[in-house]
């Protein structure tokens, strides 16, 4: 592959693009509840907990209901995996997980339209997927717009 002045030019400008990604608000915030996260003494007991658990429930998994432990797992998994997802760094987390998400996302769609308007972007959200609010299939046959 040989390097032309342009190619250089668009790797330049992705680069440009990272750091602009890497020192946003969002990725700055992203990285201060992710420290946050792990340095809490209390969340981090929850989750190992959370992972103990998570390695009996699929012991228990492989027999099933006929596991003589089955109830008491299943009952103590539920218990666990609430208190992780109730705790407040953990929930602060995934919100700054989930907005870092949205941008790349939205640079992705920007990206891959400025390509061609057919270009599909793989976003995980249905709302970059299909180009509509409506997500596709929908089940309205079409008349939404939506494909």
């Amino acid at each position: 592959m040989l390097a032309t002045i342009e190619r250089i030019e668009l790797l330049d400008q992705a680069d440009e693009l990272v750091q602009m990604v890497i020192h946003s608000d969002i990725a700055e915030y992203y990285r201060h509840c992710l420290n946050r996260l792990k340095s809490s003494k209390e969340t981090q007991a929850k989750i190992r907990a959370f992972v103990q658990m998570k390695d009996r429930y699929e012991e228990v998994q492989r027999f099933g209901k006929y596991h003589p432990d089955y109830k008491e797992v299943m009952g103590q998994i539920r218990i666990l995996k609430r208190e992780v997802d109730i705790d407040d760094h953990v929930a602060e987390f995934k919100r700054a997980e989930n907005d870092l998400q949205g941008l790349l996302d939205e640079i992705s769609v920007i990206i891959g339209k400025s390509v061609s308007d057919s270009v599909k972007v793989p976003t995980g959200n249905p709302f970059f997927d299909s180009g509509s609010a409506c997500g596709g299939g929908c089940g309205s046959g079409g008349s939404c717009g939506c494909s």
